[in-house]
């Protein structure tokens, strides 16, 4: 059996969800339409986040997005875009894929995550 490297299934999500560069991100969390959602691990959001995201890490987006299970985010819904972000850009990626296997249709995450947010200045919160 081969193993596929990581890099290529973040590429392939790539091709399948619209990647929004940082310039745009800013934009978007300003004019305040959208939800951004941080799918980084617990010890990352503590240490830093853009104001206002949601929490929802990767490994528990496909439970915390499913609106029957018990715990569901509610700012994971239908009817605002959704602009993920981790820290570089390919676990973001590959959760706005599987939100849009799920279903979702407004999703699209950050091309170079929270490093690039940090990295333009933008505003965090501790």
């Amino acid at each position: 059996m081969t193993i596929r490297p990581a890099r290529d299934l973040v590429a392939q999500a790539n091709a399948m969800v619209e990647t929004i560069p940082i310039e745009q991100a800013r934009r978007l969390w300003d004019e305040g339409e959208v939800q951004f959602v941080d799918v980084r691990e617990t010890v990352e959001w503590q240490q830093a986040r853009v104001p206002g995201a949601a929490h929802v890490p990767r490994g528990s987006l496909e439970f915390l997005a499913d609106p029957s299970v018990p715990g569901h985010r509610a700012e994971l819904h239908e009817g605002r875009k959704l602009v993920l972000y981790c820290a570089a850009g390919g676990r973001s990626a590959l959760a706005a894929r599987t939100l849009k296997d799920m279903g979702f249709r407004d999703v699209c995450h950050v091309a170079g995550g929270f490093g690039a947010w940090q990295q333009a200045g933008f505003p965090v919160e501790p």
